[in-house]
């Protein structure tokens, strides 16, 4: 196998496999913080399951980097809606108002993004120091699958059918994205802060959001990608201080910048085939997943 170093914390296989699983299961709705957790107890990495269980360690800024690397994903992938979104963004402060519907989704996406904000400083270490690890990770990837099988039933409900059609309804029969009020935005926001927890899907609970509110799964899967890419680059600038002081040492600079490069392809790849697959399909065979692979861990790790 091989090794950035012979003390290193991490090979180089290591990092691009975990680069890789983080730069799809972020983007499936399968939980991309609760695979990480899982996969190294899966394999017997030993050396990272040790460096996970550490209060103290790169481990968490490692992860940051993971996220940061489907996040550049995501740009690239989305590049020419951010360009429009920061445009409309822009015309907004110069015209004192919002007057199309990606100049509204700019402020859509600013409303959804503070909640995540706050509560990720106020929580995300207490939260990762109590619960990111396997066993608990296991039982929340079965909440999530429940969330997620939950989802298609929520949406078939008679007053979600009445918002979509009071709000205004696309030809395909969902909710239009530019129809959401703020402060649904702000609820969809709080709903992305429960990914802090290991198992639970940023995209899943965010599309289950959606979903309640009378979006399509194409909308929600759309509004769930932007939403993700704001919250995870500014983690990755509040966490990069961890890689490059002597927390990043004994090659976990180097294995993140390679993991964070195969996430981004990955993401890539990923977000392009999500897509055209919401256009038609729903969550409910990651549903199902959640639930099997997460009670086979629970069973394993307990």
């Amino acid at each position: 196998m091989l090794t950035l170093a012979a003390h290193s914390l991490i090979t180089t296989f290591q990092a691009i496999v975990l680069g890789v699983l983080q730069g799809a299961t972020e983007l499936f709705p399968v939980s991309s913080l609760g695979h990480t957790v899982l996969f190294p107890t899966l394999f017997g990495w030993h050396n990272i399951v040790a460096w996970q269980s550490q209060s103290e360690s790169p481990w968490i800024a490692f992860v940051v980097m993971l996220h940061v690397g489907s996040a550049v994903g995501l740009l690239i992938y989305f590049w020419r809606d951010w360009l429009a979104i920061i445009g409309g963004f822009f015309a907004t402060l110069r015209k004192r108002r919002i007057e199309t519907p990606t100049e509204r989704l700019a402020w859509l996406i600013i409303t959804a993004t503070i909640p995540v904000g706050i509560l990720g400083l106020l929580l995300e270490h207490p939260v990762r120091v109590a619960l990111a690890k396997p066993l608990f990770a296991s039982i929340f990837l079965v909440v999530n699958g429940v969330i997620l099988l939950s989802a298609e039933r929520f949406r078939r409900r008679s007053e979600v059918r009445a918002l979509a059609a009071r709000e205004g309804v696309k030809e395909e029969g969902g909710r239009r994205l530019d129809t959401l009020e703020y402060r649904e935005a702000g609820v969809i926001g709080v709903a992305q802060s429960s990914a802090l927890v290991a198992g639970i899907s940023r995209d899943g609970v965010c599309m289950t959001a959606g979903l309640v509110r009378g979006l399509d799964n194409s909308d929600s899967a759309r509004f769930a990608f932007l939403l993700a890419t704001p919250p995870i680059l500014a983690a990755g600038v509040y966490k990069v201080g961890d890689l490059t002081g002597p927390l990043g040492a004994g090659g976990v600079r180097s294995a993140a910048i390679v993991a964070a490069i195969f996430a981004a392809i990955t993401a890539v790849v990923t977000v392009h085939f999500l897509t055209r697959y919401f256009r038609t399909r729903n969550l409910t065979p990651f549903g199902l997943y959640c639930v099997v692979f997460g009670l086979a861990m629970v069973a394993y790790n307990a």
